[in-house]
């Protein structure tokens, strides 16, 4: 479990620091140094952490920390 917590890590920091708002999973699997798959699961467990939440263009799905998403509503 250490690995998949430093993973969490890695992500979230990833999604804190980066310029853009959200990341694309291809994103964060060029910049972390870990299987695919691990990164996308590890990202899934963020989101039923309420660590990070999905943000949707209407084609496309991406990830962002939370609060730091775009809203899609402007008032």
């Amino acid at each position: 479990m250490a690995d998949d917590d430093a993973l969490k890590e890695q992500i979230l920091e990833l999604l804190m620091k980066s310029v853009k708002p959200q990341l694309y999973l291809a994103d964060m699997n060029k910049k972390i140094d870990a299987k695919p798959r691990a990164i996308k699961n590890a990202a899934n467990q963020l989101v039923k952490d309420g660590k990070v939440e999905f943000w949707s263009s209407g084609s496309s799905t991406m990830y962002a920390a939370k609060g730091r998403g775009q809203s899609e509503e402007k008032e």
